[in-house]
């Protein structure tokens, strides 16, 4: 058999706030998009919400953080936390 190395697809990122860390092991992070409005053309921010995993109960309320998906660890939870890029004041 020749040596191959099967690549997988990139994964989604995204960047958002930490809004609640109260759960073990699992953060709430908040992502915003600017997007346009169908109707009427105005930009406007859309946010979502993202159960993350937490492994070390690194990240707190208010911290910058960069996710990843990944595959499914629970009922609510398809992300993990990649980095904590800045923590809050």
């Amino acid at each position: 058999m020749s040596e191959t190395t099967i690549e997988r697809n990139r994964r989604k990122e995204r960047q958002g706030t930490v809004v609640s860390d109260v759960q073990d092991k699992t953060i709430i992070v908040r992502v915003e998009r600017r997007t346009t409005h169908p109707l009427y053309g105005k930009t406007i921010k859309v946010s979502k919400k993202y159960h993350v995993h937490d492994e070390t109960n690194d990240a707190g309320v208010g911290d910058m953080v960069r996710i990843v998906e990944t595959r499914p660890i629970s009922k609510l939870k398809h992300w993990r936390l990649a980095e904590v890029i800045e923590r809050a004041k």
